[in-house]
């Protein structure tokens, strides 16, 4: 079997919301998007040849106490820069923590209860 691509798809309570920190936070651009009654429910994310499609989640918008989700781990080309800009944007992101695994790492939640771990190999 052949594949080209794989496009995560991410469940969201609210697009809008979700849409500072993949836009703002991280650089990516709207593709495309899909909006109902005024309300945005679906849209393609872009950087380079990354690609997510964030949608409504169904169900009630409110995380279950119990919710287990997706996880994301990104490669920033600048770790400290990466962090730092997305502490401006007023994400709770942890302190830099060099892992015994030879990775450099930070860590945020984001508005939907997703968990992303930013890291790079440790400089020595």
């Amino acid at each position: 079997m052949s594949v080209k691509y794989c496009i995560p798809v991410i469940p969201s309570a609210d697009l809008e919301k979700s849409l500072r920190l993949w836009v703002d936070g991280l650089g990516f651009s709207t593709n495309s998007e899909m909006h109902k009654d005024g309300k945005l429910i679906f849209c393609m994310l872009r950087k380079g040849d990354l690609w997510f499609m964030l949608n409504e989640r169904a169900g009630t918008p409110v995380k279950p106490e119990d919710y287990e989700s997706i996880r994301l781990y990104w490669t920033p080309t600048d770790i400290h820069q990466s962090r730092e800009r997305l502490k401006s944007l007023g994400y709770a992101v942890s302190e830099l923590d060099d892992r015994d695994y030879g990775q450099t790492e930070f860590f945020l939640t984001d508005d939907d209860g997703y968990a992303h771990c930013f890291g790079v190999p440790t400089q020595k």
